[in-house]
Order: structure tokens, then sequence, then C-alpha cells
């Protein structure tokens, strides 16, 4: 049984098409990034997963049940963008006040651990920083012990430090057997975080896999060296390579497949390489490259 089944979901908004017939399967125990530029779906697909709203057509299933009875049941856990905390209360008694709505939470010392809190259990809301209350948010998510774990946005304008510790935090709780499931704008976190990433546009699917096959699949690695006077006809030919750049002396290869194109490089032509440099598109350029063509 997968986590997350979306099957042919569409959900309108008037004449407005926010997710057009998504299929998207993901199995348990996985840490998935959902990407996509504003007004892509991203949104209207974590309402939807979470019983906020409900498809035009098609269904969404959450661990093979409805997304309101997986969320009324504890199965899922949610950490969105809004979301105000009680003033006057402490740190460890707003944790404690969530974690007894559920009916199998995990213990209040545990819970203050994985979200990096104990120091400032006994802190009130109101004195906390912004990385602190963050990290509250993310406490009250996992407070119930979720199978299912949502981040929207999760380290939206919190600085350096406090975003990698929210960080540690996520992949403490997923290292434990659960699904992660996060949306971000800071496509590093993407790249470091996520065993499975996701890129939609205009409501659809329009990349899926790991952060490397992604950045593979939207124009590879490169292959620089210095080139001078040597004939260059044959770089187009050299296997998987996609394109050929010369300038200022040096000829760049764009390939996705970095390994075959240099053994073939040096073994199948007769050139001269000297002073080699590898690089290669990062999960950035990817993303530009696939949201544009959509």
């Amino acid at each position: 049984m997968n986590a997350i089944a979306f099957d042919q979901v569409s959900r309108s908004y008037g004449d407005a098409l926010a997710v057009d017939r998504l299929d998207l399967e993901i199995p348990r125990a996985r840490t998935v990034a959902l990407l996509g530029p504003n007004g892509a779906g991203k949104s209207t697909s974590i309402s939807l997963l979470l019983g906020l709203i409900r498809p035009t057509s098609g269904t969404v299933r959450v661990f093979g049940r409805t997304p309101e009875e997986a969320v009324s049941g504890g199965e899922v856990g949610a950490m969105l963008q809004d979301g105000t905390l009680i003033p006057e209360l402490t740190v460890a008694e707003t944790v404690d006040f969530i974690r007894r709505l559920y009916p199998r939470p995990l213990g209040l010392a545990e819970i203050l651990r994985i979200a990096d809190l104990t120091e400032v259990a006994k802190r009130r809301a109101d004195r906390l920083s912004g990385g602190q209350i963050q990290r509250v948010r993310f406490a009250l998510a996992i407070a119930g012990a979720p199978r299912l774990l949502v981040l929207d946005e999760p380290t939206a304008a919190m600085d350096v430090e406090s975003r990698r510790r929210l960080w540690a935090s996520m992949r403490a709780y997923a290292a434990d057997g659960h699904t992660v499931l996060f949306t971000t704008h800071y496509l590093e976190e993407a790249d470091e975080n996520a065993d499975r990433v996701i890129v939609i546009a205009r409501g659809k699917v329009v990349a899926d896999g790991t952060a490397a096959e992604i950045k593979a699949g939207a124009g590879g690695q490169t292959a620089s060296f210095a080139i001078g006077g040597q004939p260059s006809g044959a770089l187009a030919t050299l296997p998987h390579v996609s394109g050929v750049e010369l300038r200022s002396g040096r000829a760049t290869l764009r390939t996705a497949d970095l390994d075959a194109t240099i053994a073939a490089l040096y073994r199948g032509t007769t050139l001269d390489v000297r002073d080699l440099r590898i690089g290669g598109a990062d999960l950035e350029e990817a993303f530009l490259a696939l949201t544009r063509e959509a």
C-alpha cells in the first residue's frame, strides 16, 4: 500500500484548472520534495492531500483511506505556512496540549528532543525567535506520531542556522521509517534532503526521480577542456553529448553520461585534451528548464 496515491485528480476553481488529471504514487518511508513555480498547483495538491478541499474529479488516498479518514485517525501531521501560537503558553504546555488530542501520541520529552526544543521547553511562545517558533510548529506536526508528515515551505523566512537545525529534526523523524512530503522554494534543501523530487507545472507532473536524475535529464553534466585550434567536428558525435560550446579556446560538452563521454573523448578522438574541468547543472537550473518547457 502506498502512503499517497493520486488517481487522475483534477481540481478547478471556476474556469481555472489548478490540478490537471494528476497521477502520483508515493510509497511508504520516503522523503519526497514537491517542487513547482507559484501557481503550479502545489498548495492545491497539499490541500487535497490533507482533505481541506475535495477534487473536482479523481480520487486521493492516504494509506488506502480518504484524506479525511487518515487525518482523523492521526495518520497525518502537517506543518502549513500559516499558524499562530498562544503567546501565554510555554513550549512544553503548547506541545503537551496538542499531543493529548491524538489517540497514540509521542511522549512529550521525545517530541521536544526530536524538534530540538528541550532547552526552551519552559519559555513562553511570545518570547521565541522566528526559528524557534518554526521548530514548535514542527513539534506540533509530529505530536501525534503521524506516519505521513507534510511540510509546506517549512523554512520560509528562517536564517541559515535555523534552517539547518529544522532539517536535522526532519531527518531524525524520517529516519524512523516515516513518510515525509515537503514543498520548498530553497531548491538546495530538496537536493540535500529528498530521496525523490517531483516537479509539477500547470497542475501536472513534469519530472519525477532523484535529484541526480532530474539534473541529468534537464541538461546533465558538463566537461570542458582547452581545445585551442584543434578540429571540433567530432565532439557532437560523442556518446550522450547534447550540446557543444566553443568559446575563448575552450570546448564545453553537455552530457547525460559524463563517464561515457569522457572515456570516448580520450579513446575515440585524436584530440590533445588538456585542463579538463567537470561541472554540471544544479537543481535550480534543471527546475527552471523544466518549468519553462511546461
